[in-house]
């Protein structure tokens, strides 16, 4: 029996023609780029690494959610500065997983087709908005758009006890993945820490020699999971160079088109790139509905499926971009990969040190990973998330052309959910004995605890959120242990005066 080639039109067959990226470091605060003028200027880039006059041809446009400053319509505004009116035009809301999501979106609109070039584009200024911002500076830029509704983002999910005490942004929320994964695998947190500051060294070699980094050094582990002054401990385990780095000036951008487009507009084949596909899938928004925390079933399901296009495991790529905001994040995805822990992560440098421009790091992960596999790369995955471990797509990239027209259906949901457990009861009120589920410790500007948090199972399994008071250093020292993970030992839940859970070794 021998397998049937697919004939796909060339107009269904969508390509990666240009990439482009912009850092900006202005001298002058004031000379500082603003979002929309960074997209612009990125887009540009990108049509001139094409090596054709694209971008007036444009008819699907998908600009990435933006922080840094804020617009009313600002598609319609960049549009606009182009001279385009593409049929698609769209921002989208907060998510890290977005600009994977939107390439992938933009190459199934060509295979469908409904356009013939299409753009994805992200930028940042939150370096010179907030320099702007503490000097008092006025920057000359579009007026801020103050009766604009600010985009949804940690708090707007999470119960008021969470927000209470602290763990309702990603700096706080991902160490509860991070406690609960390391004892899952059985390491003590010093085993945890030390593969943590490996893979971080490696994501900083990676950007130090990026010429589109924000910070190009090279890091060795110890440096990056050492406290110091200038490295000071922020969230149990993670110090400052453990976590994403969003005070940026940064634009990407990615130009597509059809195969039959870029061809008649003279591309040379060896800058093409094909999407093959991927998929996507999300957990409960309130982290604290989920069954439990040393896994992802949506990150699972994801990594599953793009390792099932390619009929292997994930040792099939050979370039990788695992999304880096915290430790934690890769490496779950390279243990559901299949792939140890001398694994090459990163085509890009991480959201440490590249930077992270908040929701748009995958905009320039995706540049990277295009210029990869034009200089001999063969296969690559890139892989976004977003929230806290919540939205997780996954988008495969290959320099040959795709044996089959690119699917419509990407959502992996179903395979999540058929995986998830038993959710427990979350409350606000215990006097019983609690099991830590995990755990962290959250500290000052100035390096002292503010005050530790654990995730508790109750003797009737229901879960709540307890305290550990700064003054209790019997507990906090039973949490921060280096040799014994605390996650799975008991102690006392007793109710503060304010109203608030506190837990304590005994």
């Amino acid at each position: 029996m021998t397998n049937t080639v697919v004939s796909i039109p060339e107009d269904r067959i969508p390509v990666i023609v240009g990439v482009g990226e912009i850092v900006d470091r202005p001298k002058d605060i004031a000379a500082g780029l603003e979002p929309l003028a960074l997209l612009e200027e990125a887009l540009r880039r990108a049509e001139a690494d094409s090596g054709a006059k694209l971008l007036g041809d444009v008819q699907s446009l998908d600009v990435v959610n933006f922080l840094s400053w804020r617009y009313r319509d600002p598609e319609k505004q960049l549009a606009e500065r182009l001279g385009i009116k593409p049929a698609h035009l769209y921002y989208g809301p907060v998510g890290g997983e977005s600009p994977i999501r939107y390439l992938h979106e933009a190459a199934q609109r060509i295979a469908r087709g409904e356009c013939s070039v299409a753009a994805v584009c992200g930028a940042e200024a939150q370096s010179t908005a907030t320099k702007a911002d503490r000097g008092g500076i006025a920057l000359p830029w579009t007026p801020f758009a103050h009766d604009v509704e600010e985009p949804k983002r940690g708090a707007a999910f999470q119960k008021p006890l969470a927000v209470k005490l602290g763990v309702f942004r990603p700096i706080t929320v991902y160490p509860l993945y991070e406690s609960a994964t390391s004892a899952h695998w059985c390491q003590t947190p010093r085993e945890a820490l030390a593969e943590s500051g490996e893979l971080w060294s490696t994501y900083s070699s990676v950007a130090a020699s990026n010429p589109n980094s924000w910070l190009k050094k090279r890091f060795a582990p110890e440096e990056i999971t050492t406290p110091t002054p200038e490295n000071r401990l922020i969230a149990w385990p993670y110090t400052k160079l453990m976590v994403a780095n969003p005070t940026v000036n940064m634009g990407g951008a990615l130009l597509l088109a059809s195969l039959a487009k870029a061809r008649a507009a003279g591309i040379a084949e060896d800058r093409l790139v094909y999407p093959l596909g991927g998929a996507s899938a999300e957990e409960p928004r309130d982290y604290l509905v989920r069954d439990q925390f040393f896994e992802s079933h949506a990150q699972n399901a994801v990594l599953k499926a793009v390792m099932d296009l390619v009929e292997g495991d994930g040792s099939k790529f050979d370039a990788i971009e695992l999304y880096s905001c915290f430790p934690c994040v890769p490496k779950m995805a390279r243990r559901t990969l299949g792939l140890g822990p001398d694994v090459q992560p990163t085509v890009t440098g991480g959201l440490t040190f590249f930077g992270a421009p908040l929701n748009t790091y995958m905009t320039h992960a995706a540049c990277a990973m295009v210029r990869k596999l034009r200089d001999g790369a063969k296969l690559g995955l890139l892989y976004g998330q977003g929230g806290f471990v919540t939205k997780h797509h996954g988008l495969v990239l290959s320099r040959e052309a795709p044996k089959a027209t690119l699917k419509q259906d990407t959502s992996v949901q179903a395979e999540a959910d058929r995986n998830r457990r038993t959710v427990p009861e979350f409350i606000t009120e215990a006097s019983s004995k609690g099991k830590v589920e995990s755990f962290t410790v959250i500290y000052r500007g100035n390096g002292e605890v503010e005050h530790g948090v654990v995730m508790l199972r109750t003797e009737d399994d229901r879960r709540t959120l307890g305290r550990v008071p700064a003054s209790d250093a019997q507990t906090l020292a039973h949490l921060l242990g280096m040799e014994r993970t605390p996650v799975g030992t008991t102690g006392d839940i007793v109710m503060a005066n304010d109203g608030v859970p506190e837990w304590r070794v005994v």
